[in-house]
C-alpha cells in the first residue's frame, strides 16, 4: 500500500473537546485520518497534539465531540477496549521494562494478540509452552522489522536511545495495530537514526498495511514522509492539508514564527514552516 491508496478515515475525530478545568486543551477540533495514511499532527508547544492522541486513547476524558474508528463511535470506549480494536500508540517518554531483555519488552506487547488461559500458565501446560513459542517468535519478528533481531537477548537498559526508540516501535507492532499513533517518535534522534526511522514508518505503512498517525516537531521528517497534515495552535485547528499546502499556508508560518517575522519570511513561507517547528 501507497500514499496513492489513500482511502475512506479509519480515524475521524469531530468536534473534538477536552477541558481541564478552566482551561481549554482541545476547542472542536477535527482530526481524519485515512486508511492506509500516513497523517502528521503538527503545532508548537502547548498546541494540544499529544492531548488529541490522549484523547483518541481514551488517556483523557473529551468534554465534547465525537471519535470513530472505521465508522463505530469509540468515544465512551475505556483505553484497552480502543487498544483491542486496533488502536496502539508509543509515548513521548519511553517506557522500558528495565528489568527486562529487548525481547521480552517486545513480548508484552505480543500479548494482546498470543493469549491463553491462566490455568495454562499456572500449571505450566503443553498449550502455555506452544502459546510462549509462538509469542517469542512473533516479537522476534518485529524485532527484526525494525533492525533489532541481534539485540534481542541484551538487557534494555543497555540499548542505545536510538535503539530504544525503535524497541519500543516493535513492542507497538507486536500488538498487530490497526492504527498506530507515534508520539514524538523523532525525539533525541541524530540526523540518521531519524533518517532510518522515517523509512520504517514508511514500511510500517506499505508492508504491514498499519495505518500510521504521527505527532512530531522534526519538519523534515514530517515533510518527507506525511501524506496529510493537520495544524494546530492553542487548542484549535489552524490547517488541514498536504505537506506542500501546508508549506504554503501563512496562517502556519504565522503560528511558528509569529505575525510579524511570518510577514518578512513571506516569500519563502515554505521553508520558514518547515524549520519553525522544531
Amino acid at each position: 500500500m501507497s500514499g496513492a491508496d489513500v482511502q475512506a478515515p479509519v480515524l475521524a475525530c469531530t468536534g473534538l473537546e477536552v477541558r481541564f478545568g478552566g482551561v481549554v486543551a482541545l476547542d472542536g477540533v477535527d482530526f481524519p485520518v485515512a486508511r492506509g495514511s500516513i497523517t502528521a499532527l503538527i503545532g508548537p508547544n502547548g498546541a494540544g497534539k499529544t492531548t488529541l492522541l490522549n484523547a483518541v486513547t481514551g488517556l483523557v476524558r473529551v468534554a465534547g465531540g465525537a471519535i470513530t474508528l472505521n465508522g463505530a463511535d469509540i468515544t465512551a470506549l475505556p483505553p484497552h477496549r480502543r487498544a483491542a480494536a486496533g488502536v496502539v500508540r508509543t509515548f513521548q517518554n519511553l517506557e522500558t521494562f528495565s528489568n527486562m531483555s529487548v525481547l521480552e519488552n517486545v513480548m508484552t506487547g505480543a500479548h494482546r494478540v498470543i493469549r491463553y488461559p491462566l490455568a495454562h500458565a499456572l500449571f505450566k501446560t503443553p498449550l502455555y509452552f506452544r502459546r510462549e513459542r509462538a509469542c517469542r517468535d512473533h516479537a522476534m519478528a518485529q524485532l527484526d522489522f525494525v533492525g533489532l533481531a541481534h539485540l534481542a537477548d541484551a538487557p534494555a537498559t543497555e540499548l542505545a536511545y536510538g535503539s530504544l526508540r525503535l524497541m519500543e516501535i516493535a513492542r507497538a507492532l507486536a500488538a498487530q495495530p490497526e492504527l498506530l499513533l507515534l508520539d514524538e517518535p523523532a525525539a533525541g534522534l541524530n540526523m540518521k537514526e531519524t533518517r532510518t526511522l522515517g523509512a520504517i514508518i514508511r514500511r510500517i505503512r506499505d508492508e504491514r498495511g498499519v495505518t500510521v498517525a504521527l505527532v512530531e516537531h522534526d519538519m523534515d521528517l514530517i515533510m518527507d514522509i506525511s501524506d496529510a497534515i493537520t495544524v494546530l495552535n492553542f487548542g484549535r485547528e489552524l490547517a488541514h492539508g498536504t505537506p506542500a499546502e501546508i508549506q504554503r499556508n501563512p496562517a502556519v508560518v504565522a503560528a511558528y514564527l509569529g505575525e510579524d517575522e511570518a510577514e518578512d519570511a513571506a516569500p519563502g513561507a515554505g521553508k520558514a514552516a518547515q524549520g519553525g517547528g522544531r
